[in-house]
């Protein structure tokens, strides 16, 4: 079970602002326990800014990532696909985890 999720620090605001509500993960990434509040921190550096709660955890494929999940991650779909395809380069299988503030 994992006790923290970290973000790049570009998307901090947004996570504040609660513009940004869900997050694209790998398999690796997903073993959190629903309604499970936990710390978010900075991936570069592990600064702690928050607490989220998981909401929910849904299975998408890459090709299915459309443009509502774009409007919940803040982002339009082009940049969506391109940041996805530059952390998970071949990963067709992937997780919608959709959080709020704490």
């Amino acid at each position: 079970m994992l006790d923290q999720i970290t973000f790049f620090e570009r998307f901090e605001t947004d996570i504040l602002s609660g513009k940004k509500t869900i997050t694209i993960r790998d398999k690796t990434e997903i073993d959190f326990e629903l309604g499970r509040v936990i710390p978010v921190a900075t991936f570069e550096t592990g600064r702690k800014f928050g607490n989220l709660n998981i909401v929910s955890i849904e299975a998408i494929q890459y090709d299915d990532i459309n443009e509502a999940h774009a409007h919940q991650e803040n982002m339009t779909l082009p940049q969506l696909k391109e940041v996805i395809r530059d952390i998970y380069p071949s990963e067709n299988e992937l997780y919608v985890i959709t959080f709020e503030l704490a």
